[in-house]
């Protein structure tokens, strides 16, 4: 039981933290439980239900204050829907490995972007075609790499949409809220396999509804759309130096 009780806190920290860049905790999660002695299936299946149940309750919370563009979200969830499989099969044909080290790179970039690239303050208040379109070019993207990476879209979804003018926080808001089908999509995966812990779930569920609501009302209420784009950034260099860590350590 106190492993359950460890891992749903760890949730909880995490969740806080990732909900705020609009980024599952999954990548995060599986690592630590797999730690804590949990079998990897069960990990990843839990991991990924998770993602979901965070994200739902954060996204409330984002719908209510209009931080969702779903003229956007909607097109990018069909259209990386629809490419992700075709990215999989390419990277059938690519060493994995350097398809990791080109996200790293990526990862490294995107994250400098947030961190020391300022805009030209435009804001993305266009017409619905554009917003359409939008989504339609940046779930390409992402739909493709993610499948290409085996990684979540979501990792590129944040950056671009940022670099497209988006304000920060709708940036994070609308990925979060693509975020629930695309973890969900991923848990569905491992449900059939029969990898739920009933404790375990319930004590990371607490963690993670608990940890998202609180990052979504620091999203909201206390940080600044500067803020939110440094917090990004951070996320997004701690994401890259993670992969880094997983792709040395077999040379270690």
């Amino acid at each position: 039981m106190l492993v359950y009780v460890i891992a749903g806190i760890v949730t909880f920290i995490f969740s806080t933290v990732l909900t705020i860049a609009g980024v599952g905790a999954a990548f995060i999660l599986i690592p630590v439980f797999l730690v804590l002695d949990i079998p990897l299936l069960t990990a990843m299946s839990t991991a990924l239900l998770l993602n979901s149940i965070a994200m739902i309750f954060a996204s409330i919370s984002y719908a209510r204050d209009r931080l969702i563009v779903f003229k956007t979200a909607l097109p990018i969830l069909v259209v990386a829907t629809v490419l992700s499989p075709l990215g999989a099969r390419t990277a059938e044909h690519l060493p994995r490995e350097l398809l990791l080290w080109l996200f790293v790179g990526f990862l490294l970039f995107a994250g400098t972007m947030m961190l020391f690239y300022e805009g030209k303050g435009k804001q993305v208040e266009v017409s619905t075609r554009k917003l359409v379109g939008y989504g339609v070019g940046v779930g390409s993207f992402a739909g493709y790499l993610g499948g290409l990476l085996g990684v979540g879209g979501g990792n590129f979804i944040v950056p671009v949409l940022i670099w497209l003018g988006f304000n920060p926080k709708k940036a994070s808001a609308t990925t979060g809220f693509i975020v629930i089908f695309s973890s969900l999509a991923g848990f569905l995966g491992h449900a059939t396999t029969g990898n739920i812990h009933v404790w375990l779930l319930s004590m990371c569920a607490v963690g993670s509804i608990s940890g998202a609501l609180l990052g979504a009302y620091l999203m909201r209420k206390r940080l600044s759309r500067q803020q939110v784009k440094i917090a990004i950034g951070v996320i997004l260099y701690f994401i890259a130096l993670k992969m880094i860590w997983d792709l040395l350590k077999p040379s270690f």
